[in-house]
């Protein structure tokens, strides 16, 4: 039996651990190692143009946690095939670019503790790259599975190839509305953040990628009075971050059309503490919403849902809104998302 001791030593060494983790994604060495053969630090920081004394400090401690293999008696490192796909650009999956939330919430700490003293929010300008992050995030979560997976849940999804008007809620830099407008050319596609930077970033890319069926607007959710203009309406995890998340989406029920259709993806949690014990990623999706979900809408004097609102609390909110029907659906790509596939 493990001792309590010897796991906080655990959390320790982990924690570290995803801070080297994130620095080897932002400097490329995971990428950069793993298309060589077993190599010397300086070998390995002359192919990624970096500095040796610190590619060998870091590697020392990616050795030591046992995730780059190292020979001795060569002083060469190496990163296997299997773990390669984890934590590569290249790969199936980057958890070394996911563990930039670490030190993106770690940025915000001082602030958070005055909240804990004080009460109050943190507000999205304080966040060091976070939509930088968020996009990367969104790059490797939601665009893979967007046009084959996730959109073909909308019940009217054939309409998209033919014409209709789509608005996403809370875009953030636009990854998902650029993908699904160069996919539907024939419809049209509007994003709402209340971000400059994130609506900056979004029409910057638009333009390079030449999409004429595309908007952007800096606009706050819960102030917006479009009535029965869109078909179609999509939250991918943004609805818990709203500061008035009620009539966020009493504003999104009333800008659907008669026949229109709201897909919000939202964290696949219970609104029940005790039914969260197993979820494999709780511990972590607890300090991302307290982090930031909960405090950027509590700075905004604002209901502070949540990442993990949870499913009871999601569901009956849309329904409180007078949507007619709410289906709760799964996709088997993605452990930690529900979509609400909900009717006016």
């Amino acid at each position: 039996m493990v001792s309590f001791e010897d796991e906080m030593l655990d959390v320790m060494n982990k924690a570290a651990t995803a801070l080297l983790l994130s620095v080897g994604h932002r400097t490329k060495l995971f990428d950069a190692i793993a298309k060589l053969e077993p190599s010397t630090s300086q070998e390995i920081a002359t192919a990624a143009n970096l500095n040796e004394r610190y590619v060998r400090e870091w590697l020392g401690g990616l050795v030591t946690s046992k995730i780059i293999d190292y020979q001795p008696n060569l002083q060469k490192y190496s990163l296997s095939k299997e773990k390669a796909e984890f934590l590569t650009r290249d790969g199936n999956y980057n958890f070394a670019s996911s563990m930039q939330w670490i030190p993106s919430l770690a940025y915000v700490e001082d602030h958070i503790v005055d909240c804990f003293e004080k009460g109050g929010g943190v507000s999205y300008e304080l966040f060091n790259r976070f939509h930088t992050v968020m996009a990367e995030e969104s790059q490797q979560t939601v665009l893979p599975a967007l046009i084959n997976e996730i959109l073909p849940l909308i019940p009217t999804f054939e309409k998209l190839k033919t014409g209709i008007k789509v608005l996403d809620v809370g875009c953030g830099s636009g990854r998902a509305i650029h993908l699904m407008a160069k996919s539907f050319p024939h419809s049209s596609f509007t994003g709402y953040d209340f971000s400059s930077e994130a609506i900056q970033n979004a029409r910057n890319e638009a333009e390079k990628l030449g999409l004429p069926n595309v908007s952007f607007e800096k606009q706050d959710a819960a102030s917006f009075s479009k009535e029965s203009y869109f078909d179609v309406i999509t939250a991918f995890d943004a609805i818990h971050d709203q500061a008035k998340p009620e009539k966020v989406l009493e504003n999104i029920k009333k800008a659907l059309k008669p026949d229109g259709v709201f897909m919000m993806q939202d964290i696949r949690a219970s609104s029940k503490l005790e039914n969260n014990m197993d979820h494999s990623l709780a511990p972590y999706l607890y300090t991302v919403s307290c982090l930031h979900c909960m405090t950027v809408s509590l700075a905004l004097e604002g209901k502070g849902l949540g990442a993990m609102w949870g499913k009871e609390l999601a569901t009956q909110m849309l329904n409180d809104a007078g949507f007619s029907s709410v289906q709760v659906k799964e996709l088997s790509h993605d452990p930690i998302n529900y979509y609400y596939i909900s009717k006016p």
